[in-house]
């Protein structure tokens, strides 16, 4: 396939929107397309697994609506999809044709059998999330090594948040991150050892 075609020019911008929040936090990072009839899912990679089964991997996802069916699954580059987005048609986006192996794109998450764990406010949220990136900022100054930046990112966002019921705290910063944050409630899920966190803009999966 060499287009899809999005439902209208807004859903097309709204994709080059999440396209330039995910390349902020990784600029050679990935997008997972997987089209199935009208719908588009847009998975990118928020926060690194470790290991084979990727724990503690954070994924952002969000759904969007085609104009016409299509069948697609393919994982490209976020840069290709960006250069594409700012040459392309007005609602149609041409796929990449380079593919690109990632670990996480490799771990799909359940499509069924989430139970409802609570919901949180988007304060809440954004309060984790802001309180996170201050602590890593303080906490890892100017000219720190790479493997001493990693560690503290991994030991902040792989904790637990405060709040009721509690969440990873990489799901609060990639809601916070990817502009997911528009309305006032988040709905938390669990499926075994994932957790899903919810909101009408779009989804975070934590491995």
């Amino acid at each position: 396939m060499a287009d899809l075609l999005m439902a209208d020019p807004e859903t097309l911008a709204d994709l080059a929107t999440y396209v330039t929040r995910a390349r902020s936090l990784d600029t050679d990072g990935a997008i997972r397309l997987q089209a199935q009839g009208t719908s588009l899912a847009a998975y990118v990679d928020v926060l690194p697994g470790r290991g084979p089964s990727m724990t503690g991997a954070v994924i952002g996802l969000r759904v969007m609506a085609l104009a016409e069916p299509a069948d697609l699954d393919t994982t490209v580059s976020l840069a290709s999809v960006s250069d594409r987005l700012a040459r392309g048609r007005t609602s149609a986006l041409s796929i990449p044709p380079t593919t690109v192996q990632v670990g996480w794109a490799a771990i799909g998450p359940p499509k069924s059998g989430w139970e409802v764990v609570g919901d949180l406010t988007a304060e809440e949220l954004r309060t984790v999330a802001t309180q996170g990136i201050a602590e890593i900022t303080q906490g890892a100054p100017e000219g720190s090594g790479a493997q001493v930046l990693a560690a503290l990112r991994q030991r902040v966002w792989d904790r637990d948040s405060l709040t009721t019921p509690p969440v990873p705290s990489g799901a609060a910063f990639a809601a916070y991150a990817l502009g997911f944050l528009t309305q006032q409630k988040a709905r938390v899920f669990a499926h075994g050892r994932w957790t899903r966190l919810s909101t009408a803009t779009g989804h975070v999966l934590v491995r």
